[in-house]
């Protein structure tokens, strides 16, 4: 990124001295005469950088840095200027409108020093800005895709606790980790008895364990019932297992067939 540095006095040779010393910096340098026209070369270039002298008409360098912290808070601000001006411009450092006081007459290696500091402020606080900036989009881009999946998960909730066969999702140490109403209702006593977080070899009679893909099974009391069983890991992580089942009807107490 190019480094724009503003360099604002009312005497020309001031501003010509400060050039020669900072162009072989590498600096796209600006000059202003004046307060005023440091605020229009402003509006129009992105500067990361302003020396200002103190005395000038119109606005004083102190002045003319207060408005350019309000437009434009994150340039960095330098007063260079004679000790004559020191409470002033100490005042205007203590409430933030200056970040350093530089004198004249400068030294030329400390005055680089001091500009090449104040250009690394200003990329880090932009840096951080941006990096600000892409924190608050990942959080707000995570948030939406959050609020998403708790409504997709509040829907196949309600879409399992809605069918009309009991469902029951096994974990690969055979724990019951779902099971939706009709599950609780035909398997823990109407719904009294728990089922989550149970073996499901205690809660899950032995036939219906048994079911492999589909089938009828026969349950101990007569219930004929239409299972499904099928292992999970295809659209997840998951090594359990999922069964699946509906009561048929009872076998006739005299052995037929229903």
């Amino acid at each position: 990124m190019e480094r724009t540095i503003l360099l604002v006095d009312d005497e020309a040779n001031i501003l010509s001295a400060l050039t020669r010393l900072l162009r072989p910096q590498g600096y796209r340098i600006l000059r202003a005469g004046s307060g005023r026209e440091g605020l229009e070369l402003l509006a129009q270039n992105e500067v990361g950088v302003i020396v200002s002298d103190q005395r000038m008409p119109e606005m004083t360098g102190v002045e003319f840095l207060h408005q350019v912290r309000d437009l434009y808070p994150d340039t960095v601000r330098i007063v260079l200027s004679g000790y004559t001006e020191l409470n002033s411009i100490t005042d205007a450092i203590n409430r933030g409108a200056i970040y350093k006081f530089l004198t004249k007459p400068w030294e030329d290696d400390l005055l680089r020093a001091n500009i090449e500091e104040a250009f690394q402020r200003y990329e880090m606080k932009r840096e951080n800005d941006r990096l600000n900036h892409e924190l608050e989009k990942r959080v707000e881009e995570k948030t939406r895709e959050l609020t998403r999946s708790l409504k997709i998960l509040q829907i196949s909730q309600e879409v399992l606790e809605s069918l009309p066969v009991a469902v029951i999702g096994m974990d690969n140490d055979g724990v019951i980790a779902v099971a939706n109403s009709m599950a609780h209702s035909l398997l823990g006593r109407g719904g009294d008895r728990p089922l989550l977080g149970e073996q499901a070899q205690e809660m899950i009679p032995n036939e219906l364990m048994a079911c492999s893909g589909e089938a009828i099974v026969a349950l101990p009391d007569g219930t004929r019932v239409h299972c499904w069983q099928t292992a999970m890991g295809r659209l997840s992580f998951s090594q359990g297992k999922v069964l699946a089942f509906a009561p048929q009807q009872k076998i006739e107490q005299d052995g037929r067939d229903a």
